[in-house]
């Protein structure tokens, strides 16, 4: 009697850990199957999560490369507007067991750059590992700025145009 190729015997490695990255926030990943149901996790809600922790963290003044804040800026500036996603600059991969967080930052000038990412790693891990059951495999964090301290605000004399150096 000819036998098909197994269906309970399937599962490959390649399963066990699928990509999900941010433009595909709608996958989603069975975490746990027990005899009452499956629970899933979509890729959305662990990028969400990452971002969040990693937003908690002092020293972290905003998320993501210059033109996923470029694009945060029109929307906050929009009524109506979602403002700062807390997505933006996160990206990750989730499998059914496993996860990997990239992050892309901004740290306040004066700020112990070190010091920062051993804490947004620390508490993206622990947010993710925590909230969804998955094993967070590693966290990569690119710094791709410095906010100075009067970066974005007026200063009350430069209306009148540039000051001398030296007078």
């Amino acid at each position: 009697m000819p036998q098909s190729s197994g269906n309970s015997t399937q599962r490959t490695e390649s399963q066990d850990v699928t990509t999900s990255t941010s433009a595909g926030a709608g996958s989603v990943r069975p975490t746990e199957h027990t005899s009452q149901g499956k629970t899933t996790i979509a890729a959305s809600v662990v990028q969400k999560i990452a971002g969040i922790a990693a937003r908690e963290i002092s020293g972290v003044h905003a998320m993501g490369g210059g033109v996923s804040r470029a694009f945060g800026a029109i929307r906050e500036r929009i009524p109506g507007g979602s403002g700062t996603s807390s997505t933006s600059g996160v990206q990750v991969e989730v499998g059914e067991k496993q996860a990997a967080v990239d992050l892309d930052i901004i740290v306040e000038y004066g700020a112990s750059i070190s010091e920062i990412a051993r804490a947004v790693r620390r508490n993206v891990i622990s947010g993710v590992e925590r909230m969804t059951g998955l094993e967070v495999i590693e966290v990569n964090i690119a710094v791709n700025d410095i906010h100075l301290p009067d970066e974005g605000q007026d200063d009350e004399g430069a209306s009148t145009g540039p000051s001398a150096r030296v007078e």
